[in-house]
């Protein structure tokens, strides 16, 4: 990557969208990157772990704004250190009371799984039962018998 990647590629190499990108850039998340001598961003790998970074605090639900205050506090340097080891201390509390909550609602729908597994195998049990039982029926009347004979008869 000696002239860095454009911002198509960039977006690709971290999977976002064009779009995205440019809008982590016009929220302040990123800094201003490098340009070309045509004036086209040129992003480096820190830049793309920036973005990874960035793509991995929200994929934890860390709102907008606190992405855009620890990017504040990292370019305001390192004597904010002590508030974004607070910011980050805060939000990972955040995420494992919400990794909690999806526990409950993964331990319900195991709940709700197992209830219907079962309703479906008895129903699935009920409905080979009134199949036998027809079966049975039909030979005890000699149904089965008479069909035999038809298709005997019509060769079918």
């Amino acid at each position: 990557m000696a002239n860095g990647l454009t911002v198509g590629e960039a977006a690709e190499t971290v999977g976002l969208t064009v779009h995205t990108l440019r809008w982590y850039e016009q929220e302040g998340l990123v800094e201003p990157v490098e340009r070309d001598t045509a004036g086209r961003r040129r992003y480096c790998d820190r830049d793309l772990d920036w973005l990874r970074l960035l793509i991995r605090l929200r994929g934890t639900g860390m709102p907008v704004r606190d992405m855009r205050r620890y990017a504040e506090m990292v370019r305001a340097g390192d004597h904010t250190v002590g508030d974004r080891l607070r910011l980050f201390v805060e939000h990972r509390e955040r995420v494992l009371a919400r990794i909690e909550e999806l526990r409950q609602d993964v331990a319900m729908l195991d709940i709700k799984i197992a209830l219907y597994g079962e309703m479906d195998r008895a129903q699935q049990e009920q409905h080979e039962q009134q199949a036998a039982d027809f079966q049975r029926a039909r030979h005890e009347l000699g149904l089965d018998r008479l069909d035999n004979e038809v298709t005997t008869a019509t060769g079918r």
